[in-house]
């Protein structure tokens, strides 16, 4: 076994990342069931602050974490 592995993208920022888009898919699952996808549509594209964009928000923002995470280094070499 290796002393050293590539430990890319363990870190809690992707972790969060994550998190956030499955959370986000759980949303958009529920509403999709409880509505149906031309509501949820709707929802989406409407003037208002609707739980659908809030969703959307959580995608973007768990992409972005994702992506800090694999670009942030896990343990700084001396």
């Amino acid at each position: 076994m290796k002393d050293e592995y590539a430990r890319r993208g363990k870190n809690w920022f992707t972790a969060m990342g994550v998190l956030f888009i499955v959370m986000a898919a759980i949303v958009f699952a529920r509403n999709v069931i409880l509505w149906s996808p031309g509501f949820v549509l709707d929802f989406l594209l409407g003037p208002d602050i609707t739980n659908e964009k809030f969703a959307l928000g959580m995608i973007i923002f768990g992409c972005i974490l994702i992506g800090v995470g694999y670009k942030k280094p896990n343990v700084k070499i001396n």
